[in-house]
């Protein structure tokens, strides 16, 4: 017969194990965690300082939003050129502060609008719409650019991926 003190021993070893065995994959975990936080971080700032370069001259930097504030930038100062950062919507910003890129999906879905159709879209029907090839590459371009209006509060994205204005956006120019 095994003794109590044996018994006792047997079990510690086996909970130490388990013990020493969740450290090392916490350890893992804690190790991924970084490299994608940093990753992330990379990711950032590498989007920060697209936006810095590709703002229009003369237009003022505007300061990242602390503690949840929402910052809204007053009108560009420049003329509108492509690839230029896409300001957030506001009353009485009209679709002329975008670039022509971002014009031509607001004015697609604001046709629809118009024309009583169901004014929400996927990316490929934008696409298509747009007289763009429905490869992967034009359709992704699209999703870039509709996902960044949406972020801006240009657009609205539902839970199936179809994008329409967002309550208050007109497409003919507010």
């Amino acid at each position: 017969m095994p003794s109590v003190m044996g018994l006792l021993e047997e079990r510690e070893l086996g909970a130490r194990q388990r013990v020493e065995s969740l450290r090392e994959e916490a350890d893992r975990v804690l190790a991924a965690l970084r490299d994608a936080e940093l990753a992330w971080e990379r990711f950032v700032i590498t989007r920060e300082t697209l936006e810095e370069v590709l703002a229009p001259p003369g237009e003022p930097e505007v300061p990242e939003p602390s503690g949840g504030q929402v910052v809204v930038p007053g009108p560009a100062a420049g003329p509108v050129v492509a690839g230029s950062v896409v300001p957030v919507w506001r009353e009485g910003l009209g679709v002329p502060a975008l670039s022509v890129d971002y014009q031509r999906i607001m004015t697609v879905l604001s046709d629809r609008e118009r024309n009583g159709e169901d004014e929400a879209l996927v990316c490929k029907e934008i696409a298509g719409v747009l007289g763009l090839d429905e490869t992967a590459a034009k359709v992704e371009g699209v999703r870039s650019k509709a996902n960044r209006l949406v972020a801006r509060g240009w657009l609205v994205k539902d839970v199936r991926g179809r994008f329409r204005l967002a309550d208050g956006v007109r497409g003919d120019g507010s």
